[in-house]
């Protein structure tokens, strides 16, 4: 039942905000869209919890630095986007070229300044990644990233991409780890949802400056350790590291 009320309340804030935002989209500047999308995510973070039974707790804000930062987040399921994105007035999102074929979607993403990718990846995809971040980070915003660039069960990971490390040294901006085990309750695109308190928890920055393959096996580690510890919190379950997939 969790299941099927926040399904019906998922499509109907969806449809609603959606056909609000894509009228908006006549208007100059980003700012009317954004403010609806902001909106959009608050409530359906309090639809997880009403519906679905699924609380979100947020940690680690006093790790936060003063300025605009990249956020890189563990990845487990689409509620992730609505969970960090909720918290934040004015958030840049790098996200797969796939969600511009949905119809007015591109104009939609347009709007919010988001940054659109090649899912493929690649040489194109690094360089689309990067003159598109380049306005956000001109714009003083934030940045979200994904970077393994995939949805992955609890428990997984994949390959984190060269990406992030890019944008912390092209724009000189802090990256922050973001763990989670809202998979636990939400996994990927599954319909079925599983009440409990979803973990959001900021990680300590990272500077510029690293060695590529240093950055990212420290970024790797932390977020997926933090994200294994949160899972086995939640659980009771021992302790056990994530597993890489292929792919």
């Amino acid at each position: 039942m969790n299941s099927f009320l926040f399904s019906v309340a998922y499509w109907f804030l969806s449809v609603t905000y959606g056909l609000t935002a894509l009228f908006l989209t006549i208007f100059p500047g980003r700012k009317p869209v954004s403010w609806v999308i902001k909106r959009y995510t608050r409530r359906m973070v309090q639809a997880m919890e009403i519906f679905a039974g699924i609380k979100l707790e947020v940690r680690g804000r006093d790790r936060l630095p003063d300025g605009p930062v990249i956020f890189a987040c563990k990845h487990h399921s689409w509620g992730d986007g609505f969970c960090i994105y909720s918290q934040f007035g004015d958030l840049a999102f790098v996200t797969g070229d796939h969600l511009e074929k949905f119809p007015l979607m591109g104009k939609l993403l347009q709007k919010l300044g988001a940054i659109v990718v090649n899912n493929c990846g690649g040489h194109e995809a690094r360089k689309n990644l990067a003159s598109r971040s380049a306005d956000a980070a001109k714009d003083g915003r934030s940045i979200l990233i994904y970077p393994e660039g995939h949805l992955n069960a609890p428990g997984t990971y994949r390959k984190y991409r060269s990406g992030v490390w890019h944008m912390m040294n092209n724009f000189n901006m802090p990256v922050v780890p973001v763990a989670t085990n809202l998979g636990l309750f939400w996994q990927e695109e599954h319909y079925k949802k599983t009440p409990g308190t979803a973990v959001l928890e900021f990680l300590d920055p990272i500077e510029p400056g690293m060695d590529k393959n240093a950055f990212l096996d420290l970024l790797r580690d932390r977020i997926e350790t933090r994200s294994q510890q949160l899972i086995a919190e939640a659980t009771g379950e021992p302790f056990t590291p994530s597993v890489l997939v292929a792919g």
